[in-house]
C-alpha cells in the first residue's frame, strides 16, 4: 500500500528556508516580491498575428548570441596584409585585416561559417518581422492612446535595426559591402553645404579612409545594441503597463484582456517558440548561402561588383535613387545633388517621419481622445488601410526600381522600360492601390452587415407556390454577431461654424475647414454597423417561416459550394 506525501510548501522546505534570507534580503531593499506577484500573472491574448512581435524580439536575441561569438575572432582593422590562408584562390592577395579575420571565421574557425549565417538571416528576419508588426499594428489601429509613445518606440527600433543591419553589412570590407558603403558615402556628400564636412568627421578624411571600419564595429556592437536594448525594454514595458491589445469577440472589452497568464502559460509558449525561430534560422545558416563574401573578394576602391545589390531593406533607397532624374543645381559655389539628396536621405526622413506623425495625424482628423485596447479590424478603417496598402505599393515600386539591372539581365527587358516603367508607377500605382482597397473594405462591411441582416447560407432549398425556389438563411450566432459589430459608430460628421454668435468670423477657420475636410475624407464611404433595432427586425423575419423548421443546430453555419458544411 502506497500513500500520497504531503505536499509543503516550499517555503517550508530545508532548501526554502535557507533561501528566505537572502530573497528576503533583496526584497526588503529592491520591492521585487510585489512587482513580481503583480506581473508575472498577467494575462496575454491567444492570437497567431501576436508573434511577430516574438520572432523580432528572439530574432536579436539570436544576433545578440552569435554576435558575441563574431567578436571572438573578427579584427575591426583596416590594416592591410597579405593573405595566406586555406582559400587559395585568394592567396598572395593584399586585403584588410578585417576582411581576413572573415575568411578565418568561415575557412578556419570551427562553425564559425555557420554562427556567421545564422547571425546575417537572423539579422534579416529581425528587420522583416519588425516591419510585418507594425504593418499588424498600423492596420488593427493598436497605435491609438494611449500607446502612441510605444509606437514612436517601435518606429525607433525600426530605424535603429536598419542602421545597424547597414553597419554589420559593411564590416567584412569585402567588395559588394565596399560598394554599398561607397553609396552612403555619396547620400552623406549630396547634403547641400555641409555634406563634404560631414564626410571627412566620419570616415576620418576622405573615402574610404582608415577609420571606418573600427567606428561601424564601435557602432555595431556596443552603440546601437545598447540603444535597442534600452528601447526593447521600454517597449516591454509599456505594453505590461497598458496591457496587451486584443481582438473583439465575446467576453472581450476595453477594460479585460481574454488570453493566458505569463506564468506558467504564455512563459512556457514563448520560450519554446523561441526554439523555433532559433532552430528555423540555424536551418536557413546551414542550407542556405547568404553573403560569401570569398566570392566578391576584398573591396578596392578601383572595382565595382557587376550587378550588386544591397540587403533587401535598403533596397528601395537604391531603386528611389535610380530612378530619380539627374537634377542637379549650382548655388554659392556649391553642387546641389538633388538627384540623390531627395531620394536619399530625403526618402528615409520622410519614411520615418510619416510613420511618427500618423496616430497623431489620425487623432487631429478623428477627434478620438479615447483609450482603445480593442483593434479594429482593416476593413472598419477603409481610408487607413487603404493609405497603408499605398504605402506599401510604393515601396515595392521603389524595390523593383533597385534591382531594375538584375531583372533586365534575367528577364531579357530593356533597363530603361524597367526605369521609366517605375518612375511612372510611383506616382500612378499607390493611387490605384488606394482606390482599390478602399472599395475592398467597403464590399467587405458590406457583407458584414449583410450577414448580420440576413443571416448566412444553409444549403436548404424552399420552392414557393408559384415554383420558384429561394435559399433559406438563418440567423448567424450572436458571438459571431458580436464580433462583427465591436467597433465604433461612425461620429457625425458637421461643417465648422463660419461665425461665432455675435456673427464674427470664427477663430481658426482655416484649420476647422481643413480638418472638416480630412475628417470627411477618412470617413467618406465607410458603412456603419446596423443598429440593434436592425438587427431584432432580422431575426424576426428570418424566424418567420412557413412550413417545417429545419433542425439546423448551433454549430451549423451554412454550406460551401460543393455542399459541404462550413464555419465562417
Amino acid at each position: 500500500m502506497t500513500t500520497t506525501p504531503e505536499y509543503v510548501p516550499i517555503e517550508q522546505t530545508a532548501g526554502g528556508k535557507k533561501a528566505a534570507g537572502p530573497v528576503g534580503w533583496l526584497d526588503e531593499r529592491l520591492g521585487l516580491a510585489g512587482v513580481a506577484k503583480k506581473n508575472l500573472r498577467k494575462v496575454f491574448p491567444e492570437h497567431w498575428s501576436f508573434m511577430l512581435g516574438e520572432i523580432a524580439l528572439w530574432s536579436f536575441v539570436i544576433l545578440l548570441i552569435t554576435g558575441v561569438f563574431l567578436t571572438f575572432w573578427y579584427q575591426p582593422s583596416m590594416a592591410e596584409v597579405e593573405y595566406a590562408g586555406p582559400y587559395v584562390p585568394l592567396n598572395g592577395l593584399e586585403m584588410s585585416q578585417a576582411f581576413e579575420s572573415t575568411l578565418k571565421i568561415s575557412f578556419e574557425i570551427r562553425g564559425g561559417l555557420l554562427i556567421r549565417q545564422i547571425h546575417h538571416w537572423a539579422a534579416a528576419l529581425f528587420i522583416a518581422a519588425m516591419i510585418v508588426h507594425m504593418l499588424r499594428v498600423f492596420f488593427t489601429g493598436a497605435y491609438r492612446k494611449p500607446r502612441e509613445i510605444n509606437w514612436l518606440i517601435g518606429v525607433g527600433l525600426f530605424a535603429l535595426g536598419v542602421i545597424n543591419g547597414f553597419t554589420g553589412y559593411s564590416l567584412p570590407d569585402d567588395l559588394l559591402s565596399g560598394t554599398g558603403l561607397r553609396f552612403v558615402d555619396g547620400l552623406i556628400r549630396s547634403i547641400p553645404i555641409v555634406g563634404s564636412y560631414l564626410e571627412f568627421f566620419i570616415f576620418g578624411g576622405e573615402f574610404p579612409g582608415d577609420e571606418i571600419i573600427p567606428r561601424l564595429y564601435m557602432a555595431h556592437i556596443l552603440l546601437i545594441p545598447a540603444l535597442l536594448l534600452g528601447l526593447i525594454g521600454a517597449h516591454m514595458l509599456l505594453l505590461v503597463y497598458h496591457k496587451h491589445t486584443q481582438w473583439p469577440g465575446p467576453g472581450r472589452t476595453e477594460g479585460n484582456v481574454v488570453g493566458y497568464p505569463m506564468l506558467p502559460v504564455y512563459a512556457a509558449k514563448a520560450g519554446g517558440f523561441f526554439f523555433v525561430v532559433f532552430g528555423f534560422t540555424s536551418l536557413m545558416g546551414a542550407f542556405l548561402t547568404i553573403n560569401p563574401v570569398w566570392v566578391y573578394g576584398p573591396y578596392n576602391p578601383s572595382e565595382v561588383t557587376a550587378g550588386s545589390q544591397p540587403d533587401w531593406y535598403m533596397g528601395f533607397v537604391e531603386g528611389a535613387v535610380r530612378i530619380m532624374p539627374a537634377w542637379e543645381s549650382t548655388f554659392f559655389n556649391y553642387t546641389w545633388s538633388w538627384n540623390v539628396f531627395i531620394p536619399g536621405a530625403g526618402l528615409m526622413g520622410l519614411l520615418f517621419g510619416v510613420l511618427a506623425a500618423w496616430p497623431f495625424v489620425e487623432k487631429w482628423i478623428t477627434g478620438d481622445n479615447r483609450e482603445h485596447h480593442l483593434l479594429e479590424r482593416p476593413r472598419n478603417a477603409p481610408v487607413r488601410t487603404a493609405f497603408g496598402v499605398a504605402g506599401m505599393t510604393m515601396y515595392g515600386v521603389f524595390w523593383i526600381a533597385g534591382g531594375n539591372d538584375i531583372i533586365a539581365t534575367q528577364f531579357s527587358m530593356d533597363i530603361y522600360a524597367i526605369t521609366w516603367f517605375c518612375r511612372i508607377g510611383v506616382f500612378v500605382l499607390p493611387v490605384i492601390a488606394f482606390m482599390v482597397t478602399k472599395r475592398i473594405c467597403i464590399s467587405l462591411q458590406r457583407a458584414d452587415a449583410n450577414s448580420i441582416l440576413h443571416g448566412y447560407e444553409t444549403g436548404v432549398l424552399e420552392r414557393s407556390p408559384d415554383g420558384g425556389y429561394a435559399e433559406r438563411h438563418a440567423p448567424l450566432p450572436q458571438a459571431h454577431q458580436y464580433t462583427l459589430t465591436a467597433h465604433d459608430r461612425l461620429p457625425a460628421l458637421e461643417a465648422p461654424a463660419e461665425t461665432d454668435e455675435n456673427g464674427v468670423p470664427a477663430p481658426h477657420g482655416r484649420a476647422a475647414k481643413a480638418r472638416a475636410w480630412a475628417r470627411s475624407f477618412y470617413y467618406d464611404g465607410a458603412l456603419d454597423k446596423p443598429t440593434t433595432e436592425d438587427v431584432q427586425h432580422a431575426e424576426e423575419h428570418l424566424s418567420d417561416h412557413d412550413g417545417h423548421p429545419v433542425a439546423l443546430g448551433d454549430d451549423f453555419q451554412g454550406v460551401s459550394e460543393t455542399g459541404v458544411p462550413r464555419v465562417h
